[in-house]
């Protein structure tokens, strides 16, 4: 089975404790779990600062499952929850996949942290799940809720730690494989 993953510095497996976009250990990081786990051939296609494209991706005709998960720079930037998930619509709807190959995930919602100093920013990350939700039933997309995982976050209330890599990629997997 080929999986993309599509997302910004988590799916990178960006490390916050480095310096200029270092990456966690391959074994600590949601998608090289995921592979090491299933045996899948699964693309790492994590960019950090990522934001939700607004021109069409192409992505291989091969691919079996693609997992989207974008959105929080969105929100960092000053978009509104149903802005980015307006601005997601666009995006999975210039996809040429067949929709059942499509996995929206929700971010884990972000803490208070170095980064995140507002509660309102909070509390947006959040709504941004419910609305990614009725998004993919719209849509007619899989969808997964990276809030449902018990991932943690590190200081800046943005990143995964190692431990979050490792609780996000159990989460997805059970998602994957239902």
């Amino acid at each position: 089975m080929k999986v993309i993953c599509f997302g910004d510095s988590n799916t990178y497996g960006y490390d916050p404790r480095s310096y200029f976009g270092r990456r966690y250990p391959k074994d600590s990081r949601w998608v090289d779990i995921l592979a090491e786990k299933t045996g899948w051939e699964v693309v790492n296609l994590g960019e950090n600062g990522r934001c939700i494209p607004r021109r069409p991706v192409l992505f291989p005709a091969d691919t079996d499952l693609l997992v989207v998960m974008l959105g929080t720079n969105d929100l960092l930037q000053g978009s509104t929850p149903e802005q980015a998930a307006a601005r997601m619509k666009q995006f999975l709807n210039g996809l040429s996949l067949a929709r059942e190959k499509i996995l929206l995930t929700a971010p884990p919602p972000m803490t208070l942290g170095d980064w995140v100093t507002d509660p309102a920013l909070v509390e947006d990350s959040r709504t941004l799940a419910r609305c990614y939700r009725t998004l993919a039933e719209e849509l007619g997309v899989r969808f997964a809720d990276g809030g449902n995982w018990e991932v943690t976050l590190a200081y800046d209330g943005v990143h995964f730690t190692g431990q979050g890599h490792r609780a996000f990629a159990r989460g997805l997997y059970q998602e994957v494989i239902r």
